[in-house]
């Protein structure tokens, strides 16, 4: 099962639920024709994202933003 990994931008006023948040900073935007690829830093760690277009453009996302990344996954898989 995937994991949901939503951002938020941190201008708005917006609460979430979820427990798995992580303040970082968008250091890739990598546009499709549907579909954006974002990736956050967050200290060592780089989450990635997959938004639409739309969400990108909304959100006004850019490189060097400050976002917030939330995590939902019903399992976390380790794998060696």
């Amino acid at each position: 099962m995937a994991a949901i990994i939503q951002l938020s931008y941190q201008g708005g006023t917006m609460k979430l639920s979820a427990r798995n948040q992580f303040q970082g900073t968008v250091t890739k935007i990598t546009e499709g024709q549907a579909m954006a690829e974002v990736t956050v830093k967050v200290g060592t760690l780089e989450f990635v994202a997959a938004i639409t277009e739309g969400s990108v453009k909304s959100m006004g996302l850019k490189v060097n933003d400050s976002v917030l990344v939330a995590v939902k996954a019903t399992e976390v898989m380790i794998g060696k």
